[in-house]
C-alpha cells in the first residue's frame, strides 16, 4: 500500500463511519506552518488494526497522533502497539477524552512517548514542531493541558472535506465547558463556559453551508446557558427547508423566548437533546446536579405541544442511591412530559469524572474494561441492572425509533409505563435470548403476541395499530399478523412518504408518527386498551 507522505498523521477509530472526528480536526486546524505536513486517518471500531497501522505507517510519519475515546481504546492500544513494534523510531502521542486524567490513564497511555490531557491544540502544535526539528528529541512524558483562550482557536471548518459534507455527521462548536457539576460528566471538570468569538463561528456556520451542509450538531454541553438567539437567528435566516440541527440544551432554562425563537422553526427541524439524568431531587443532589425538575418537564411539555421541536430526552440508571422504584418513578414522569425520545443510559465510570467517589459508599461495581458500565449497586442488584440495561435496547427498538408510534402507546399504557415495559421486555428477552439483530418484522409479530396472548388485547385492535405504524412509514409489505388480524382495509403501497424537508431517518419517522397516530393528549397516560 502506498500514499502520500506525510509526517504529522491524526488517527482515530469513530463508532460509525457517519461520525467524524472534531478533535482531530481541531488539532490540524491549529498546526499552524505544519498544517500541509498533517493528514487525518480516520477509521472505525470494526476494522482490523493489522489494517489501520498499514495505512498510518503508509504515509511514513514521523509523529502519530492518536485520539482515544472510551469506546476505541482497546483497539487503539493493539494499534500503537503494532506502530511501536514495526516503527519504533516514530513518536507516538495520545489524548482525548479517555485520557484526561493523569492519575487515572488508560493502558495505551503507557505506548505513548507523551500524554496530553484537556485541551490539546496548542500543546500537540507545539510537540509537533519539536519533532519535526529533531525527530529524537526528548519529549515531555505527560501535559495537563489549561483551558484555552477560545478567541485563539482556530475552528476546524475548512477540515470537513467534500466527503464528510456529502456523508457524514457535521459538528460545530461554539463553546467549552459547563456550568454545572455534574458528577458523573467530565464537563464537570470545568465548571467555566467558554465561547468562541460569535462572528467566527457565524462565519463557520455560513461557510459549511454554502459548501452544501444542511444538518449541523452542535457539541456544546449546556447550548441555552448563555446567548443561543443568533445562532437561531442565523438557522432561520435561509428558510431552507432542508435545514435540521441538534443541540443539547439545559430544559429548566429554557424560557419564553427561547420557546417562541423554536416556535418558528418547521416540524422536526430542530433537535434538542434535554438532559434529565434523574428526577429524584435526593439523587439529583447527591451527584450535583443542579435542577428544577418540575419545570424541566414542564418545558418539555411546552415544547411538545407549542413548537415542532423534536425531543430527546435522557435519564441514567445506575446513579447512587437510585433504586428502580425511583428511576420507575422519574421515567413515568419523564414519559408524559412529551418526549419523542427518551435514551435510558446506563451510568459509567469515565476516567477523571468525580462521580468515583462513591464508589465505596454505594457499593458501585462497574466493568474493568471499556465502556466501564456499573455491574450492579447497593441499591440495584447485578439481575436487576441486567434487566435494566434489556429494557435500554428494546425501549429504543420499540418507541425511539419512530417505528411504532401507534403500537408503542398501547405497550406502555397503565398506571406505570415503566413496570408495562418492563413487563414486556423481560417476556421478549426470555423468547429471543438477545437484545440484537431482531427484524422489523419479527419485532411486530412478537408486540403483536405480547399484546394479545400476555396482555389480552384485541388481536384486531393491536392488527389496526401495526398496520397504522406499517402505513404511516410507507412500508411495502405487511406482517402476517397483521394481513390475517387487521379489521381495516390493507391500503395498496403507494410509496414511502412524500417528505418535506432532509431529516435524519429516525426523526422523519417520529414526525411521520405524530401525524398518524396524531397525539394531542401529554398529560394523561396512554388509554388502556
Amino acid at each position: 500500500m502506498s500514499a502520500a507522505p506525510f509526517p504529522i498523521v491524526l488517527a482515530t477509530a469513530n463508532a460509525r463511519y457517519a461520525h467524524t472526528a472534531l478533535g482531530l480536526r481541531y488539532l490540524r486546524a491549529n498546526l499552524g506552518t505544519l498544517r500541509d505536513a498533517s493528514v487525518i486517518a480516520e477509521f472505525t471500531i470494526s476494522e482490523r488494526p493489522l489494517d489501520m497501522v498499514e495505512r498510518i505507517l503508509a504515509h511514513a510519519p514521523v509523529l502519530v497522533g492518536l485520539s482515544v475515546f472510551i469506546w476505541n481504546e482497546p483497539l487503539l492500544r493493539e494499534v500503537a502497539q503494532m506502530i511501536k513494534q514495526v516503527r519504533p523510531a516514530v513518536r507516538l502521542v495520545v489524548g482525548g477524552p479517555e485520557v484526561i486524567e493523569p492519575r487515572d490513564l488508560p493502558p495505551i497511555a503507557d505506548l505513548a512517548d507523551a500524554v496530553v490531557c484537556g485541551e490539546g491544540e496548542a500543546v500537540f502544535a507545539d510537540l509537533a514542531q519539536q519533532v519535526l526539528r529533531d525527530p529524537q528529541c526528548e519529549l515531555p512524558r505527560m501535559t495537563v493541558a489549561a483551558p484555552l483562550d477560545l478567541s485563539a482557536v482556530n475552528l476546524p471548518t475548512g477540515e470537513y472535506s467534500d466527503g464528510d459534507i456529502a456523508h457524514r455527521t457535521i459538528y460545530v462548536e461554539t463553546s467549552r465547558g459547563c456550568p454545572f457539576g455534574c458528577e458523573f460528566c467530565l464537563s464537570s471538570r470545568d465548571k467555566k463556559v467558554r465561547r468562541f468569538p460569535l462572528p467566527a463561528v457565524l462565519r463557520a456556520l455560513e461557510t459549511l453551508y454554502r459548501r452544501g451542509v444542511r444538518q449541523f450538531k452542535f457539541v456544546d454541553r449546556t447550548f441555552n446557558v448563555g446567548h443561543p438567539e443568533a445562532i437561531f437567528d442565523w438557522l432561520a435566516q435561509p428558510q431552507d427547508p432542508d435545514l435540521f440541527a441538534h443541540f443539547e440544551v439545559v430544559p429548566d432554562r429554557i424560557d419564553a423566548a427561547l420557546l417562541a425563537q423554536l416556535a418558528r422553526f418547521a416540524p422536526g427541524a430542530i433537535q434538542l437533546e434535554a438532559g434529565i439524568q434523574t428526577l429524584d431531587p435526593a439523587v439529583a443532589a447527591r451527584i450535583g446536579r443542579r435542577q428544577d425538575a418540575d419545570r424541566a418537564l414542564q418545558n418539555l411539555t411546552r415544547l411538545r405541544r407549542e413548537t415542532g421541536v423534536h425531543i430527546h430526552a435522557d435519564l441514567v440508571a445506575g446513579l447512587p442511591g437510585e433504586d428502580v422504584a425511583q428511576f420507575s418513578r422519574g421515567f413515568d414522569r419523564l414519559l408524559h412530559s412529551g418526549a419523542h425520545e427518551i435514551q435510558v443510559g446506563i451510568l459509567k465510570r469515565l476516567r477523571g469524572a468525580p462521580i468515583d467517589r462513591h464508589t465505596q459508599s454505594f457499593g458501585m461495581v462497574y466493568r474493568q474494561t471499556p465502556p466501564y458500565d456499573i455491574l450492579c449497586n447497593d441499591a440495584i442488584p447485578f439481575a436487576d441492572m441486567q434487566r435494566l440495561k434489556r429494557f435500554a435496547r428494546y425501549f429504543d427498538l420499540v418507541y425511539n425509533s419512530g417505528n411504532f408510534a401507534r403500537t408503542a402507546r398501547l405497550v406502555l399504557s397503565g398506571d406505570s409505563p415503566f413496570a408495562r415495559f418492563m413487563a414486556f421486555a423481560d417476556w421478549l428477552f426470555a423468547q429471543v435470548g438477545q437484545t440484537g439483530n431482531i427484524a422489523l418484522d419479527r419485532l411486530a409479530a412478537l408486540l403483536f403476541s405480547w399484546l394479545t396472548e400476555e396482555m389480552g388485547c384485541d388481536e384486531g385492535a393491536v392488527a389496526d395499530d401495526l398496520l397504522g405504524d406499517y402505513t404511516a412509514l410507507g412500508r411495502r409489505r405487511y406482517p402476517p399478523c397483521v394481513r390475517e388480524h387487521a379489521t381495516l382495509p390493507l391500503p395498496p403501497y403507494t410509496g414511502r412518504p412524500a417528505r418535506d424537508n432532509r431529516l435524519p431517518a429516525r426523526q422523519q419517522r417520529h414526525l411521520d408518527g405524530d401525524a398518524s397516530a396524531a397525539d394531542t393528549d401529554l398529560d394523561a397516560a396512554p388509554d388502556a386498551d
